[in-house]
């Protein structure tokens, strides 16, 4: 277990949205609240010792939304290169401060729960489950907390698998039915 005060809270929020269409589907509304709201609300009832939002630029609306409930701002200048870019800017972000480990959340998953996040931090140990990751039954996914004995692998990883391949030994925490789902087209916004 790790108290949530010892970790940096990592939201993911500079992605292209391509499946999502001309508009930025983290601002799109969501039960009255832009999407990306969800889930930086939920990751702040986790009280982390640092909110760090990676955003393609540091003055946009997203950016100045998540500045508000206290994240601390990194721009990714080249979201296109993929989920990868956008971890390793965060977790570069990360390494410069004290925390033991970096709890990696994406911003298009408004629907996973304060309770889940602090199972993920319950469930982790640094030396027998160093990554510990949510899971569907079916396969390990973010959110996912990893030891900071894994910063540089995770700031190495390239492409748009982000750090998938340090998941294929995780310690999964189970999350319940549709809590891990992510938003990737209009049609995917419950009605």
């Amino acid at each position: 277990m790790i108290d949530a005060r010892n970790i940096a809270a990592i939201m993911l929020a500079a992605g292209t949205s391509r499946r999502f269409g001309t508009g930025d589907k983290l601002i799109a509304p969501l039960a009255g609240a832009p999407l990306a709201l969800h889930a930086a609300r939920r990751i702040s009832g986790l009280a982390p010792g640092r909110r760090i939002a990676v955003c393609s630029d540091e003055g946009g609306l997203l950016a100045r939304m998540l500045a508000s409930e206290g994240f601390e701002i990194v721009a990714n200048p080249h979201p296109e290169r993929g989920l990868s870019q956008s971890l390793a800017c965060g977790i570069a972000n990360a390494a410069r401060g004290p925390a033991a480990a970096a709890l990696v959340c994406l911003a298009d998953m408004p629907f996973v729960s304060t309770g889940h996040l602090q199972n993920l931090l319950a469930r982790f140990d640094p030396v027998t489950a160093p990554v510990v990751a949510s899971s569907n039954g079916e396969a390990a996914t973010p959110p996912a907390l990893f030891d900071r004995t894994l910063f540089d692998r995770l700031r190495a990883v390239e492409g748009d698998r982000g750090g998938k391949a340090l998941l294929a030994g995780a310690a999964l925490v189970a999350a319940a039915a549709g809590e891990l789902a992510d938003i990737d087209r209009p049609d995917d916004l419950p009605r």
